[in-house]
């Protein structure tokens, strides 16, 4: 899958900086953190109704992160993005397009090592479905909540720059109505892997 492939290069990129970085960065309490990534959104396409197998494309897309270090190992993160248009297809035929928009809030544990800082966070989202053209008499709830947890890496590049790689499965699911009637849950589920650069300050 894209999705795994993606993640192992990530991944070995990281592992390549971190033996080549020999900067031990330190994060004090107080400290903020900001993050730029490029994002691959992988979605699960998972229907309770086998007979209605709606879906949505894979993509790419930016996602900026705002962290606050409550003490150089703990930290919140507020993950956004812009409102992403989405192709919707039913048995992989396209019949109509969406917008989400899904931001995150995790908590998070850095793990604190020498040369690079892997984390893991779990938290909640919250989607919000618009701009939806769909045939006439289907419709979807507009509102999703739902967990995501996180694990991801910085590598610090100076004393205020890291390159991080980020890793989340995001649960987003809306029900599928057709004519006022529920026929589906569609879980979009993602998996989103994303490669950036981060600034404390």
């Amino acid at each position: 899958m894209k999705s795994s492939m993606l993640f192992r290069f990530g991944w070995a990129a990281a592992a390549c900086l971190a033996a080549l970085s020999a900067q031990a960065q330190t994060v004090d309490s107080g400290t903020w953190m900001v993050r730029a990534r490029a994002v691959h959104l992988d979605p699960a396409n998972d229907n309770s109704n086998p007979a209605v197998p709606v879906s949505i494309n894979s993509k790419w897309l930016p996602e900026a992160d705002f962290s606050y270090f409550f003490t150089p190992n703990i930290a919140a993160e507020l993950i956004l993005t812009v409102p992403q248009k989405q192709r919707v297809s039913l048995a992989g035929t396209q019949i109509g397009t969406l917008k989400h928009l899904p931001p995150t809030l995790t908590l998070q544990y850095h793990f604190p090592m020498q040369g690079f800082k892997p984390y893991v966070g779990a938290g909640i989202n919250y989607t919000r479905f618009s701009s939806v053209n769909l045939p006439a008499g289907l419709s979807i709830d507009r509102n999703s909540w739902g967990g995501a947890l996180q694990v991801g890496v910085d590598i610090p590049l100076s004393k205020n720059m890291v390159f991080n790689v980020d890793v989340k499965k995001v649960f987003i699911r809306t029900d599928i109505h057709a004519a006022g009637t529920k026929i589906d849950t569609f879980k979009v589920d993602p998996v989103l892997v994303g490669v950036g650069l981060g600034w404390t300050f």
